[in-house]
């Protein structure tokens, strides 16, 4: 009770502005890297050269790139969003792009048989049948991000990282749980749901392709 009343009010707080720093980098990662799953799905033999360009920046250690962010950007909560969405990218462009280029042939040229332009196709069967892959990058890329955000406290940005990170410095082991406990619990829940919307995606996916 006692630490309930000390912290409970900073806690609920924390775990708001940790969600609101996954929500908004993954939602701004999940555009930027679906139109470029799509982009790149159209010729192969530059995304051979991008993916890997791409992979590689994503083993820059997040602690420099935020930092260097904050150098350009200042304090502000766009700086963590920015990082996070960045690092939020690889995991759905790969998925999209292995996706859509997995969708059988066969189904495409019968679209194209039945009259449908390029727009049609994409959306209405490409798309559709990539979504499960699409959807579990979403999934790899959120938990990431979930743990990727505990970097913003240490520019003084907030969220979980903040009691960990205090807790840590304190050594102040119910800190440390008030951080991790949370951002775990985040991480668990927003999986399962992706990982509910896939199952009924996939289904609808098969039932489209003709799977019974």
């Amino acid at each position: 009770m006692n630490f309930w009343e000390l912290y409970g009010q900073k806690l609920i707080t924390a775990v708001g502005v940790h969600f609101l720093y996954v929500f908004s980098a993954v939602s701004i990662g999940f555009i930027i890297a679906l139109t470029l799953g799509i982009l790149l799905s159209r010729v192969p033999s530059i995304a051979k050269v991008v993916l890997p360009l791409i992979s590689v920046f994503q083993t820059i250690p997040g602690v420099v790139f935020i930092g260097l962010l904050f150098l350009s950007l200042g304090m502000v909560p766009a700086t963590a969003i920015t990082a996070l969405a960045i690092y939020a990218i690889f995991p759905i462009l790969k998925n999209t792009y292995v996706g859509l280029l997995s969708v059988d042939r066969s189904l495409i040229e019968a679209a194209r048989g039945c009259g449908m332009s390029k727009t049609q196709r994409l959306f209405e069967v490409e798309l559709p049948l990539a979504l499960p892959s699409i959807i579990g990058g979403l999934r790899i890329s959120t938990v990431y991000t979930v743990s990727w955000a505990v970097l913003a406290s240490m520019i003084g940005l907030g969220g979980l990282g903040e009691f960990i990170y205090i807790g840590i410095a304190t050594n102040n082991n119910k800190l440390i749980v008030a951080g991790a406990i949370p951002s775990g619990i985040m991480a668990i829940s927003l999986s399962l749901l992706i990982d509910s919307v896939k199952k009924r995606v996939s289904y609808s996916s098969g039932r489209r392709g003709g799977v019974k």
